[in-house]
């Protein structure tokens, strides 16, 4: 046969791509399989067009698995000052956008490029707009036989790394989850992460005249809570507050949302009282959100005296609508918009050094198909990067 490889990754994302390159650095033949037309499409689209890399702070609990352990030696092995030192190397010039996160200056190619060009210094054969039909081991030889619909490849080890059910657009499917469960796994529930959430249409009339207007807040969830920006949209709640909330948000469970997180309300309601008694709550509120948001709060809080008419029950009132805003979402906006996929693979059947699977000799998952999620600001991709990283080292 002459499609006969070493290894075949399957799906030509971060973590397939840096597979890829560091089993080719080994002296592996290296065929890099995917059914889209470009490699690196989510690269190419992540951050805003200038792609949140990694983070200058990486550690276990910015992930969610039920195997909380699983990444550790992953992200020990290669970590982020590792994948930092290849993007100085290439001199792509980023910056850090005030929380560790780190962004390319000019654009997400710089990324895309740099690992292309890494492919092609290493020999990695890339094969593009080929789908992979069907998947069997090998009869009388360890390895596999892929049926594509360019015709059969044969390799020792096979690398899973097509990515989970986040943006179809792009090409995301559950054929990882399929060759998974072909072979024995388990796959944890999966859900749509760091997405934005939904509200039901009564919520959304009383608050359309907010869409476009952010603000920071301290979100709460299931024992989680992080402070960033919140955008109301057309649809709910969006912005890097919401979609790290998303992550641990289950359908029926509350958001508690502090409007002034930092600012101790009570008092501060208090000293406008006794120095500015004859302005309108509305107005007060004005000097710290938009007026239309100012305007809505006045309607849900049920008054807009001058403060001065305010008893201590009304200020107190005030204060727990402000701190404490008890929402109850309708949903996620889903996959078409989410960045990840939570749940996947179980990892107590993955190898934690290797990536191999228990079921499968010579079988290979990593990335996004595996239950691992990371938080908003570069941890996916550092996940990649390890992952594919620990992979490649070993197939």
């Amino acid at each position: 046969m002459n499609n006969e490889y070493q290894v075949i990754v399957i799906g030509a994302g971060a973590a397939g791509l840096m597979c890829a390159i560091t089993a080719a650095k080994r002296g592996r033949k290296v065929l890099l399989l995917d059914h889209a037309n470009k490699i690196g499409k989510k690269i190419l689209m992540s951050g805003g067009g200038r792609c949140n890399f990694t983070n200058y702070s990486i550690e276990s609990e910015n992930y969610l698995s039920s195997n909380p352990h699983f990444c550790i030696s992953a992200l020990t092995r290669y970590n982020q000052w590792d994948f930092i030192s290849l993007v100085d190397e290439y001199k792509i010039e980023y910056f850090d956008k005030g929380q560790g996160e780190l962004f390319c200056k000019t654009s997400s190619k710089a990324i895309r490029d740099l690992l292309q060009s890494e492919c092609q210094k290493n020999a990695v054969k890339i094969q593009l707009k080929t789908a992979t039909t069907e998947i069997k081991p090998k009869k009388n030889a360890d390895g596999f036989i892929l049926q594509t619909d360019l015709g059969l490849y044969s390799c020792n080890s096979l690398v899973i790394a097509t990515g989970g059910l986040s943006i179809p657009t792009m090409g995301a499917t559950g054929f990882g989850y399929d060759i998974a469960t072909q072979f024995g796994h388990n796959i944890i529930a999966t859900a749509p992460a760091l997405s934005p959430l939904t509200f039901n249409q009564k919520w959304l009339e009383k608050t359309k005249q907010l869409p476009g207007n952010s603000i920071q807040v301290c979100v709460t969830c299931n024992g989680q809570n992080f402070l960033d920006a919140m955008l109301f949209t057309h649809k709910g709640l969006s912005g890097p507050a919401i979609l790290q909330i998303s992550s641990y948000w289950q359908p029926g469970n509350p958001l508690i949302i502090d409007l002034l997180p930092g600012l101790d309300v009570y008092k501060w309601l208090c000293e406008n009282k006794q120095n500015r008694k004859d302005i309108l709550l509305k107005t007060l509120l004005s000097s710290q959100f938009s007026h239309a948001i100012a305007n809505y709060l006045c309607v849900e809080i049920g008054f807009n005296p001058k403060l001065k008419q305010l008893e201590v029950a009304d200020l107190k009132q005030i204060e727990k609508r402000l701190t404490e805003w008890v929402l109850f979402p309708a949903g996620y906006e889903g996959y078409r918009v989410a960045e990840v996929t939570i749940g996947g693979i179980d990892t107590e059947e993955i190898s934690s050094k290797t990536f191999e699977s228990s079921k499968q000799e010579h079988l290979y998952f990593i990335g996004e198909v595996l239950d691992v999620t990371g938080h908003l600001g570069g941890y996916n991709f550092q996940w990649a990067w390890s992952s594919g990283h620990a992979a490649g080292s070993f197939v």
